[in-house]
């Protein structure tokens, strides 16, 4: 008898897949983003990310839900082609494709470029080869050796950012003692406007970019059904609590919003709360955020791959291949670090360009899906809650639409040319839509009570 072809392994359990969620958010992103939040808020940062939490849990909602309903790779290309058309589905998963895809580009941009401001000999390109060659290596070895060394990323991490926000509290006692600690200033002041806290908060979001890559980990997470959805809303109200915690304590070190450059503002608050020494601790927790981040980012779009491959929407021989000794999809590993290789020729900004509209493309499609599941479970005589299948997934699209049409013009631009050869592509692989893209019986739901392969 022929042996049976490799399959991912499940192993995670709900702390890991929330950790594995956080690591993607990176929560020392709202640090890395303070002095622009701020900027465009007038000093009330920790409203723009309340805000921005409210929006973000809509949206948790309703991918919890179809995380549930069909708990397989894929994440909105899985869901949006099985609750609503398989057509709408790929071209949901052909723009997802620039979230995920770009994604690890950006984080290992972002890592390279900290580090070259740091050591000015060293050539950029050297920072960018040795993110990729670690983060690639980690992933194919298997998601539990990922898992591991990104437990102890995550520590170091959140202890910088636990540190930091402590540092600003303790300047904020040193100078107006214990009644300064507690102030509706950060929230609110003289300047603050609903259109400051508005464009804030839809700055704040692109720091929630993450809670959503769980998902893709479904095949390879323990009771996934159970496990998803919770992963889901911890990973969005965890990041979220320490974004506006961290937020407040430092808009109470730093009243205001004035900085010589609020793209570096964390630095010039680092610096005033802790010293040089801190600085560089600072810098350090920078760099291990994007290099945990970066781990995270690389497995979910490896997984995204996967599923489509699988499908044969895109070539099954090359994105839908299990490494027979790890059981990782390695060539997608491998493809994700070749197109980080772009990072030497593109800037922050205009990679960001690309994940934004990918993004919410993806979220305001996945709550249509529960809509379109509320309307399939109607017509087959069942009275699903109305409030849960049409109330709040209705408001997190209208949401995501709003935060989709704020982008600024170039990522409107780059991300509808994106789709639009994701069009031609759909024409060809239907024959001029005569014909539904390939699907195929996804082998772990067929048989849910096989047994599982052993944990490495």
């Amino acid at each position: 008898m022929s042996n049976p072809a490799p399959a991912l392994t499940r192993s995670l359990t709900l702390r890991s897949v929330v950790l594995f969620g956080l690591a993607y958010m990176a929560p020392i992103i709202v640090l890395g983003t303070y002095g622009v939040v701020a900027d465009s808020t007038h000093g009330s940062v920790p409203t723009a990310y309340l805000l921005a939490l409210g929006a973000m849990l809509f949206t948790a909602h309703s991918y919890g839900k179809m995380a549930a309903a069909h708990p397989v790779a894929g994440s909105s290309y899985t869901y949006v082609r099985r609750s609503i058309d398989s057509r709408i589905g790929f071209l949901v998963g052909w723009a997802t494709l620039l979230d995920y895809f770009f994604l690890p580009m950006v984080i290992w941009l972002i890592g390279g470029a900290y580090l070259q401001a740091e050591f000015p000999s060293v050539p950029f390109w050297v920072w960018i080869i040795a993110f990729i060659t670690v983060t690639t290596a980690l992933n194919i070895r298997g998601i539990k050796t990922a898992e591991r060394v990104n437990d102890l990323l995550m520590v170091f991490q959140v202890l910088v950012v636990g540190i930091f926000a402590l540092l600003c509290l303790r300047h904020v006692f040193q100078h107006q003692g214990a009644q300064g600690l507690v102030s509706v200033t950060p929230f609110a002041n003289h300047a603050t406007s609903f259109a400051g806290i508005s464009a804030g908060a839809a700055i704040a979001a692109y720091s929630f970019l993450g809670f959503d890559a769980v998902t893709t980990l479904t095949e390879e997470t323990i009771e996934p059904q159970r496990t998803i959805p919770r992963a889901i809303l911890l990973t969005a109200l965890l990041g979220g609590g320490i974004f506006i915690v961290v937020a407040y304590a430092t808009q109470l070190a730093h009243p205001g919003y004035t900085f010589t450059d609020p793209s570096s503002a964390a630095f010039e608050i680092a610096k005033d709360i802790g010293g040089d020494l801190f600085s560089s601790l600072f810098l350090a927790g920078l760099i291990v955020a994007q290099f945990a981040s970066g781990i995270a980012a690389q497995a979910s779009t490896s997984r995204l791959l996967y599923a489509m491959g699988r499908d044969s929407v895109l070539p099954r021989k090359i994105f839908g291949r299990i490494h027979p000794k790890y059981h990782t999809p390695a060539l997608n590993i491998l493809l994700a670090g070749a197109v980080g290789l772009i990072a030497l020729r593109l800037n922050v900004a205009t990679s960001t360009s690309f994940i934004n509209f990918g993004a919410f493309t993806a979220f305001t499609f996945v709550n249509l899906s529960v809509i379109a599941t509320y309307i399939r479970e109607r017509r087959a005589g069942r009275r699903p809650a109305l409030w849960s299948y049409v109330l709040l997934p209705a408001i997190g699209a209208v949401v995501d639409v709003w935060l989709l049409f704020h982008l600024d013009s170039k990522a409107l631009t780059l991300g509808l040319a994106w789709l639009a050869v994701g069009v031609c592509y759909l024409v060809f692989l239907t024959k001029g839509f005569r014909k539904a893209p390939p699907e195929m019986t996804f082998d772990e739901e067929a048989a849910p009570a096989a047994e599982p392969q052993s944990v490495r």
